[in-house]
């Protein structure tokens, strides 16, 4: 029996006219205090990204470099987020917009795509301002047609995608507006159903291959019953969100550290959900880099994966790195 390939990209940021106009320094537009704003751009310019808004040609890169996948799965954040509101705000949906459309112009049906933290909204790492908009998640259901759960199986292999911000809900609470926290919590409790229902069915021969933006979802995962009992049939659980493997080894080191609590509500999110990186290792964590990667390394790229369907050998994963100029 032949193998299948599974491509992954994640951390697109594709930016459209709407999103570009707004100038590379949009982030830094916020920032009122003179420090805050000098580290945010020391971070920005040499460390993370220098002009998120000018990467869009990995995109095509990627597309000119794709052959015949079985199945291509982008694992979230279309868009800049330049807002910070996530798809409500209509830069930022155009954005998204013309991402998916090229994808779903090369690959059809044989494409999946995860929510990322980018569709929904979410606060800048420096300022706090934007957070999550249910008219967000309106616009990435209805107007971008992605579905918050979705599932493929191949042979004994089963590939689930989740929504890691709305798994992870609680800890996003400062970022949502108190008038809308009630009907988050619904449609959390909603998605969990989908997702217990989907590991209460896998047959004991199947292997999962997981899905998931941000890895902050999946300590809460873990909290999952029907989940735990299943996780040894989780063979790989790919995430994006983190850009470069060198955060993610960093987050490895940093298990079990106690989280940054003096730099604002982003820094300490993201430094709790890195000290909580010791309840990932069940899940057996594989992270998908961003298309760009990070400024300081240049180390973009993608997945790829060889499935036996037969489950005679695990996947095979490859990195494909896009050149950077």
């Amino acid at each position: 029996m032949r193998t299948y390939t599974v491509a992954i990209l994640s951390d697109i940021h594709y930016a459209g006219p709407a999103e570009q106009a707004r100038g590379k320094h949009y982030e830094l537009k916020g920032i009122a205090n003179f420090l805050t704003r000098a580290l945010a751009s020391f971070f920005r310019h040499f460390i993370w990204l220098r002009d998120p808004l000018h990467k869009a040609h990995l995109l095509d890169q990627f597309l000119e470099q794709a052959t015949d996948f079985d199945y291509v799965i982008a694992n979230g954040d279309y868009s800049c987020n330049s807002a910070f509101v996530g798809l409500s705000d209509d830069a930022a949906c155009q954005s998204a917009r013309l991402c998916l459309d090229k994808l779903r112009q090369r690959f059809g049906a044989r494409l999946r795509a995860n929510y990322g933290d980018h569709e929904l909204g979410k606060f800048t790492m420096f300022g706090g301002r934007g957070g999550m908009r249910l008219a967000s998640w309106r616009r990435t259901r209805e107007d971008l047609g992605l579905a918050p759960f979705w599932q493929i199986e191949i042979g004994r292999y089963v590939l689930m995608g989740f929504v890691s911000s709305l798994v992870a809900l609680p800890v996003f609470e400062a970022e949502m507006l108190p008038a809308e926290r009630p009907e988050w919590e619904r449609l959390r409790e909603e998605h969990l159903g989908e997702i217990r229902r989907a590991f209460a069915a896998l047959q004991p021969g199947q292997r999962v291959l997981l899905f998931c933006h941000d890895p902050t979802a999946l300590p809460f995962l873990w909290r999952e019953e029907v989940v735990r009992a299943r996780v040894p049939q989780i063979e790989q659980t790919v995430i994006g969100h983190l850009h470069s493997n060198l955060v993610l080894w960093k987050s490895r080191l940093l298990a079990g550290m106690p989280p940054i609590r003096f730099l604002g509500h982003t820094v300490e999110r993201l430094s709790t959900a890195l000290s909580e990186a010791r309840q990932w290792r069940p899940f057996h964590v594989r992270l998908c880099p961003a298309l760009a990667g990070i400024e300081l390394l240049k180390d973009g790229g993608y997945l790829t994966a060889e499935l036996d369907p037969e489950g005679r050998q695990p996947a095979r994963f490859r990195f494909h790195r896009l050149h950077r100029p």
